[in-house]
């Protein structure tokens, strides 16, 4: 495959085949180039956070440094990578925009400081130092539907960088400037806690490592398998339906999210966003509205596959209870760590530039799914530690 660096990843062919095939096809899957740059964004202490109570400002936090990102680097007419993980994100880009982009998140992380009294960490890595190092990140790309895709990583290349980027004693390159002032227009925060569809009684929030980086693809198609045998599919068990949507217009809620946007609250500004938003109750019951909200739907982005597993399903404890029996299975052979959180609602943020295909959803579990998930997760791997 020809590809021109910047558009190496717009150019990647997205995949019709069922997820857990795509996992076989090893020359599905082309390594990024060495020249490109892999940032992590994470909120420090976000666990004391969510226990907090904080959870939708880290969800609303995590999905800013996205925005920030992808306003950007779509100005260039370029498209990268990215994954949310609840309380931070990854990026895989290009040397002609790392620059920008590091100085708009350091720009942001002391926004995201002076409102929220919250450390986002903000790091890069050169992904040729990864390679030097042994360790493989390739990419592929997975149709969700006809117009929504999502990048699937295989390698332990972005569980070494994240684990360099979030360690006490990393030190970020000073050579960084600061951006002179963001861009985060399409950043909405604006719907409650999204009750599973009919149904559904619960909400699974999951994350799953491979233990042995050389068989990840293999462990993780029989994972998907599995996921596809006791939830059905992946339109089968999304947490997000249109029917269980529901605006939540509080002045707390868009207040918190002007703040994230442009660093303070301009009441003339909050008024005009709270009356679009009660216009939206309209919207939504026009034609135009109710194939937004179809849209949404299909636009959400419950599933991660960053090199680990990163998951929101929706179903009942019955299909749980046989999902984790498979997964225990898989833990106790050795080929699997998971972390697993349960809850009543997901909680979802978005990324609208327009209202036709322009838009993004990022969902969690309530109550901070990923980073409970993840907590149970560190615990296994602290307590396997010899």
């Amino acid at each position: 495959m020809s590809v021109t660096n910047d558009q190496f990843y717009h150019q990647l062919l997205g995949s019709n085949l069922p997820l857990y095939e795509l996992l076989k096809h090893k020359q599905l899957f082309l390594q990024v180039p060495a020249d490109w740059h892999v940032i992590i964004t994470d909120i420090k202490g976000s666990t004391k956070a969510v226990f907090k109570g904080q959870h939708e400002t880290i969800n609303l936090i995590a999905t800013g440094s996205i925005v920030t990102v992808l306003n950007f680097v779509f100005s260039k007419g370029i498209e990268i990578p990215f994954f949310f993980g609840g309380d931070g994100a990854t990026f895989l880009v290009p040397p002609s925009v790392l620059e920008m982009a590091m100085e708009l998140l350091l720009l942001y992380q002391e926004n995201t400081q002076l409102n929220f009294d919250l450390q986002l960490r903000v790091g890069t890595l050169p992904i040729h130092q990864i390679y030097d190092l042994g360790y493989e990140i390739s990419i592929s790309k997975f149709n969700i539907s006809k117009s929504f895709s999502i990048p699937v990583v295989l390698g332990a290349g972005l569980g070494y960088a994240e684990r360099l980027i979030k360690a006490e004693n990393y030190l970020l390159d000073q050579k960084w400037g600061r951006a002179d002032e963001l861009d985060l227009s399409g950043m909405q925060c604006r719907w409650d806690k999204i009750g599973p569809p009919e149904n559904s009684n619960e909400v699974v929030t999951l994350l799953i490592i491979a233990c042995n980086a050389s068989h990840q693809a293999s462990v993780f198609s029989k994972v998907v398998s599995y996921m596809d045998d006791f939830y059905g599919d992946q339109k089968k068990r999304q947490p997000i339906s249109v029917g269980k949507l529901r605006l939540k217009s509080t002045f707390n809620r868009l207040s918190m999210e002007m703040r994230a946007r442009i660093g303070k609250v301009r009441l003339l500004k909050l008024m005009e966003t709270w009356l679009v938003n009660l216009y939206g109750y309209i919207y939504f019951r026009t034609e135009r509205g109710k194939n937004y909200l179809n849209r949404l739907v299909e636009m959400s982005d419950t599933l991660v596959i960053d090199g680990k597993i990163n998951t929101v399903i929706s179903g009942n404890k019955a299909q749980r209870l046989k999902l984790l029996e498979a997964l225990d299975d898989l833990e106790k052979l050795g080929e699997i760590i998971y972390g697993i959180h349960v809850s009543n609602d997901a909680v979802m943020s978005c990324y609208v530039r327009d209202l036709k295909d322009g838009h993004i959803h990022f969902v969690d579990g309530s109550d901070g799914g990923y980073t409970q998930a993840a907590m149970v997760l560190k615990s296994k791997l602290s307590s396997s530690k010899p």
